[in-house]
């Protein structure tokens, strides 16, 4: 039995993982909530957490094909959400707003840099830079999108796998929260999905409700995860990130 073995040091006192407790998040998740969490995620054969940091060993799906078609993982997140709404009563979940003011923090410390790059359209400029000072707006938005369910927290292509079977697997659970359920599909859609396939994922999720209230919230997330890249490198993103502005 092949095995994929997940090991995380303690997080930084003060970081946004350690704030949010991201990797003893993801070893409750694997001992409380994947055995009935209803969707296919990766066994779980062990799960520990202390002092040195966190352990999982989990099932190996690195021979499933990476990603998932638009439509397929739409629908595995509306089932996620519809069977937890009103019902994810994990005491420890993230509750919506969570280390929202870390966020914030920094994205203004970041966005003079992001300002200068030369893969940014006039219009997805002008709206990171209106997010300056403003991101708390948009996070306090995200709790009232929608009633509160269990949400992956992380839910992008890369976080997905598709079986021989089509069946698709989630993947990463260390942002696992309460949340609203469109919360998960407006970053899949930002994330990962080319804007000419978003009515597609819309319709297999069963709808739109909510999204214009979270999508400042995602896009921000977007902004940073551009960020990450070298200058020329984020077309796709920003490609995504106008499509998400006009849905505002």
């Amino acid at each position: 039995m092949r095995t994929h073995i997940k090991r995380r040091e303690p997080a930084a006192p003060g970081s946004i993982p350690d704030v949010l407790q991201m990797f003893e998040s993801e070893v409750r998740f694997y001992r409380e909530i994947a055995p009935v969490v209803g969707v296919r995620v990766p066994e779980c054969y062990q799960a520990e957490s202390g002092p040195d940091g966190t352990l999982l060993v989990l099932e190996d799906l690195s021979d499933w094909a990476p990603g998932a078609d638009p439509g397929a993982a739409a629908q595995v997140l509306r089932e996620l959400h519809g069977r937890w709404t009103g019902r994810a009563n994990w005491a420890w979940l993230r509750p919506p707003g969570a280390g929202e003011d870390l966020v914030a923090e920094l994205y203004d410390r970041t966005w003079p840099v992001l300002a200068e790059r030369s893969d940014l359209s006039a219009p997805v400029r002008a709206f990171g830079e209106r997010l300056v000072g403003r991101v708390l707006e948009g996070e306090q938005a995200v709790g009232q999108a929608g009633e509160l369910t269990l949400a992956h927290g992380d839910a992008s292509a890369q976080n997905m796998r598709t079986g021989p079977d089509g069946v698709v697997a989630l993947l990463d659970w260390e942002d696992v929260s309460l949340a609203p359920g469109v919360l998960d599909l407006a970053w899949f859609l930002v994330s990962s999905v080319e804007p000419a396939r978003w009515p597609e994922a819309l319709s297999a999720y069963g709808g739109s409700e909510g999204l214009s209230a979270v999508m400042p919230s995602v896009m921000v997330q977007g902004y940073l995860s551009v960020s990450d890249l070298p200058d020329g490198e984020a077309v796709g993103w920003n490609a995504r990130l106008e499509a998400a502005l006009e849905l505002l």
